[in-house]
């Protein structure tokens, strides 16, 4: 098995572990600025992903009169204008915007945690098919109770998806600069 690192010397990454830790921190900072103001951080997301519409937006535009034939035009073309109304919709709108990303949200945590379960089940006689039926139950449990506290949980929900990811990944930037350190 191949490895992302495998032609870098271990004393070149090594010798960045400094980079790696202030990397952590600021993530860790960032986390924790979110998670102080879960709003903004959640209008912060929801433009981001506005942002990432727009693109994809333009850039199926620009697709749909690459291809050939009207039938596959207008469908690229469809998709295209879709992704951009939903990017504006984004910007004009980011309170139903958040409202509509959370309600997506928790039925894929639902659907996921389901999904989960049932594989769990099915390697029942395997070793370690609990660790994957829990993961599964507390997934599609998160998925329930976001929905039971929708739309209401839709104003700080993505603000603390956001603040929880960047401060975890800074701890492990943290953990991996010291680890690669020594």
């Amino acid at each position: 098995m191949t490895s992302l690192f495998d032609g870098m010397p271990e004393s070149s990454l090594r010798s960045k572990w400094v980079w790696f830790v202030g990397l952590g921190v600021l993530l860790l900072i960032c986390g924790l600025i979110a998670l102080g103001n879960l709003l903004i951080a959640t209008v912060a997301s929801v433009f981001y992903v506005g942002m990432l519409m727009l693109a994809g937006g333009v850039i199926y535009l620009i697709h749909a009169f690459q291809v050939r034939g009207w039938d596959h035009v207008l469908f690229w073309a469809l998709s295209g204008v879709l992704y951009l109304l939903a990017g504006i919709c984004a910007f004009i709108n980011p309170i139903f915007t958040s409202a509509a990303l959370t309600l997506f949200l928790a039925v894929a945590l639902l659907v996921a945690g389901i999904f989960r379960l049932w594989v769990g089940m099915r390697m029942r006689p395997l070793k370690g098919w609990g660790w994957i039926t829990a993961s599964g139950f507390i997934t599609a449990l998160a998925g329930f109770v976001i929905a039971l506290g929708w739309p209401v949980n839709s104003l700080w929900i993505l603000g603390l998806f956001l603040a929880a990811d960047l401060i975890v990944q800074g701890w492990t930037m943290i953990g991996f600069g010291f680890g690669i350190r020594s």
